[in-house]
């Protein structure tokens, strides 16, 4: 398949750039950002992940055909469908902390119950970790999570309160009703009364990020990465900071346009809530307000922030799955795909393309947030089911 071929699928759905003023670029990860994401809590934390059991490093998948179709010099992508069986990189942030709250409250012991807000996926890694560890866990989601991941969260078994409206109404409620029944909060977003919960999260993403650098052997020019409340994109970014210091990539977080609370939040200056009901097909990207630690490092260490319209993850979770140019196949979930469309939109805008410096000697690193976390809603989009496409989901 050419390159007009699969770059047409995109020209209906173009990506809307933000080129932040404020990024620091040119030095080294500056001290002050450490109290956040400290080089040697990231390490710390990316051994005790790598002790648990059943770790193994996700793949990084070579997209060749498909960067000879975007013109690009590479395109690696960043699997994390596989992540201990929970289908995101959620495993790595939730029950990271789940881990080290239990060992800083041992009093806690078989009582202690943990809980959280979710769309979806962190609340089933939290869910997973309290059962793994020994606890009772209380999983918040809101009205537009779908069954599927309800059962998902629920087959870990935690109890899973459903609240009416959206992500922001089921974080409020799960610290409201945490804060009456005693329960531990192991939210992946905070607020100015953030605590060490949500830098044992962040921390613990960056070991993605880490593997990804290993395995590429070579830094890339530029990283994609989905927004959200903008934990992962915070790890991600400030880890490449973190390693490669001057060198380090141009960097682009993506959200969808219909829940890009960092988009929005860059353009004004400061954290800066997004209105309306957030109903986006990436439904684990739907959050209205960001995560001020995470904002914090991407106020300087983001290039660039985009959106795209809910067309573009459709359009590059079918095109994932079919396989472009002999690359194989690769399952990818709605918000899993989404920084693969953000660039695929840009390479199909000649003035975004350039403002970002995309050229064919590019080498670009895509994360792949989660796989298929629900399948039924997977055939929907894609036409056949993840076992169906086969590869490398």
């Amino acid at each position: 398949m050419n390159s007009h071929s699969v770059l047409a699928r995109f020209a209906a759905t173009p990506a809307t750039l933000f080129h932040n003023p404020r990024a620091e670029g040119g030095g080294g990860w500056p001290d002050d950002l450490e109290g956040l994401l400290g080089s040697e809590d990231c390490a710390a934390a990316r051994l005790d992940v790598a002790a648990w059991p059943g770790y193994a490093p996700t793949p990084l998948r070579d997209l060749s055909g498909l960067a000879q179709a975007a013109g690009l010099a590479a395109l690696s992508y960043k699997d994390e469908g596989g992540r201990f069986g929970l289908g995101s990189f959620k495993a790595l942030g939730g029950p990271l902390a789940v881990r080290r709250l239990l060992a800083r409250n041992p009093a806690a012991g078989d009582g202690a119950t943990v809980a959280c807000a979710t769309d979806g996926n962190h609340g089933r890694a939290v869910a997973w970790a309290a059962q793994a560890f020994g606890c009772a866990s209380a999983i918040y989601i809101h009205e537009g999570v779908s069954q599927g991941r309800e059962d998902a969260i629920a087959g870990y078994g935690a109890r899973v309160v459903r609240v009416p409206g959206i992500y922001d109404d089921s974080l409020r409620r799960v610290q409201a009703d945490a804060g009456e029944n005693g329960w531990i909060l192991v939210s992946d977003t905070a607020g100015d009364d953030f605590d060490q919960t949500q830098l044992d999260i962040l921390q613990g993403y960056t070991t993605l990020a880490d593997e990804a650098l290993t395995q590429l052997g070579q830094a890339p020019t530029h990283v994609f990465v989905q927004g959200g409340v903008g934990g992962l994109a915070a790890a991600v970014c400030g880890h490449l900071w973190q390693v490669l210091g001057a060198r380090r990539p141009h960097t682009a977080v993506v959200e969808p346009e219909k829940a890009a609370c960092l988009y929005v939040s860059a353009v004004n200056g400061k954290p800066t809530l997004f209105p309306g009901d957030l109903d986006t097909v990436m439904a684990c990207l739907a959050a209205g307000e960001v995560n001020l630690p995470a904002w914090r490092i991407l106020d300087r260490a983001a290039d660039t922030f985009l959106t795209i319209p809910d067309e573009a993850a459709v359009a590059g979770m079918r095109l994932l799955a079919e396989g472009i140019g002999g690359d194989a196949p690769v399952v990818a979930g709605e918000s899993g795909v989404a920084a693969l469309a953000g660039l695929l939109a840009a390479c199909a805008d000649g003035g975004a393309r350039k403002s970002l410096g995309l050229a064919d000697d590019s080498r670009v690193l895509v994360i792949g947030s989660e796989g298929a976390t629900d399948p039924a809603l997977y055939r929907r989009i894609v036409g056949r089911s993840p076992d169906e496409v086969g590869g490398t989901g």
